[in-house]
């Protein structure tokens, strides 16, 4: 409709409705909604996702120098996991952010809000425990922590991981958490990260960025 002496707009515009125009018929166009991880969902989509997956070593660059995770094949949601977060780019410019000397160095958060975004973005899940295919809590592993959520099941919390520094290893982790892979070289890094100076809640005093996760 126009009203009394408006001219007629013979420019279509996909701008001013959100309309198709098909055979003099508007069409209600439908926005698909992103598509978000949740506790219904995450299991099928990484079953799914898991099946043919050949890639299996990650590449870690710090700002204290760079590693490599080779991820285990028989652990394949906790495996699948890591590679569809590193894929989204998750693990890029967050940080590790507890470092207990001599025991372990945790990443996959950070204090910024681009983290929680990206979280948000991704959704909201938890994965189950896979403790019992034969890895232990070796130094160089790679581990799933738990949620810190009332959570009675050792529910692993999917944006995070852990790697073991202790020689020979930490084996009291065992059966508690799920190792997914093994830092394969520059463990020197990881050394190098467990050493610097920590504050409250043994996060670093300077930061300790993890600035590119890129599948090999």
């Amino acid at each position: 409709m126009w009203a009394c002496g408006d001219e007629k707009d013979t420019k279509p515009s996909a701008v001013k409705e959100a309309t198709v125009l098909k055979d003099s018929t508007s069409v209600p166009v439908q926005e698909e909604k992103p598509f978000k991880l949740n506790e219904e969902n995450a299991i099928d989509f990484f079953f799914d996702y898991q099946k043919g997956l050949e890639v299996n070593k990650v590449k870690v660059t710090t700002n204290h120098g760079e590693f490599t995770i080779e991820l285990f094949d028989n652990v394949p949601y906790h495996k699948a996991n890591f590679i569809y977060l590193t894929r989204q780019g998750y693990f890029n410019n967050t940080q590790f952010h507890r470092v207990v000397k001599n025991f372990i160095i945790q990443g996959g958060n950070s204090d910024d809000a681009e983290t929680s975004a990206k979280r948000r973005k991704i959704g909201r899940y938890l994965l189950p425990p896979d403790t019992r295919k034969g890895h232990k809590h070796h130094r160089g592993i790679v581990s799933m922590p738990s949620s810190e959520n009332d959570n009675p099941h050792k529910l692993a919390s999917p944006y995070e991981f852990f790697i073991v520094v202790t020689k020979p290893g930490s084996y009291h982790l065992d059966n508690d958490y799920t190792p997914f892979g093994k830092v394969i070289s520059g463990m020197d890094v990881v050394d190098k990260i467990n050493q610097q100076d920590v504050g409250k809640g043994d996060w670093p005093e300077q930061n300790v960025y993890i600035e590119k996760v890129e599948v090999l």
